[in-house]
């Protein structure tokens, strides 16, 4: 049985904006960027091959300009944008 998580941190996208800036900040202080758009899933190995950053602001960021919701941290992995099918394999550790 996988041990549960615990939430450190919660912020409600609708009244705390994540700017480009600090998006891409979040982004480089993970191993691993996910990101969901429709049924495409994009990985990125931060350490070993990160993509420039105006391709990680062009995946990572809504139309309104801020970080795209739902976006979720877990150690060294951060998730963007919704895929529950891949993100619980990756989420709890299956897979990298």
């Amino acid at each position: 049985m996988q041990a549960q998580a615990s939430v450190v941190e919660q912020v409600n996208a609708g009244k705390q904006k994540v700017s480009p800036f600090q998006a891409l900040k979040l982004a480089h202080s993970v191993r691993h960027v996910f990101v969901a758009k429709g049924k495409k899933l994009v990985h990125f190995d931060m350490k070993k091959s990160p993509p420039p950053d105006a391709e990680l602001k062009q995946l990572m960021l809504g139309p309104s300009g801020n970080l795209r919701a739902p976006t979720t941290r877990s150690g060294e992995r951060l998730f963007v944008g919704f895929n529950s099918e891949e993100f619980a394999d990756r989420l709890w550790g299956a897979r990298s």
